[in-house]
């Protein structure tokens, strides 16, 4: 039975104003390094969606960090959902929407991973992140950025 989850997720690249990128080593598939992603759920905005998901998978409350900034950055991706997730979709649903944010801080926060989603984090720099980065959409959005670090 097809689920109703919305084909449609926000990634969030977390970046310190010293130029470092956080990243998180997935358990499924097992192995896999990312920014913070997750799925838009019912009536939710992709803003809130960012916000909600940089708490669940690294405990960091947006709103109440000191010179935190989020920027949507105005950037969408379209992937082929993995078959062995579209049954969490309705039926027919193929691909998913991705929006694109950065959230700037000023320092490096302390991070507690999920750890039904993740084992593992790291701070790197731009470079090593986009070449640790598993998914092409991360490494999209990690090397957009650019210009965009202190």
């Amino acid at each position: 039975m097809p689920g109703n989850a919305r084909p449609e997720s926000a990634l969030v690249v977390v970046a310190t104003g010293s130029g470092e990128i956080l990243l998180l080593r997935r358990l499924v598939p097992r192995g896999a390094w990312q920014s913070v992603t997750g799925g838009l759920e019912a009536g939710e905005t992709p803003r809130d969606a960012a916000i909600r998901e940089v708490h669940e998978e690294t405990g960091i409350d947006i709103q109440s960090v000191t010179g935190a900034r989020l920027v949507d950055c105005q950037k969408t991706a379209t992937f082929e959902i993995w078959p062995q997730w579209r049954d969490r979709y309705p039926a027919g649903v193929t691909h998913n929407t991705e929006h694109q944010f950065h959230l700037f801080l000023e320092e490096r926060p302390t991070v507690v991973t999920n750890p039904g989603e993740h084992d593992a984090y790291a701070w790197l720099s731009m470079e090593d992140a986009v070449r640790r980065a598993t998914f092409p959409t991360d490494c999209a959005a990690i090397d957009a950025l650019g210009g965009g670090l202190k």
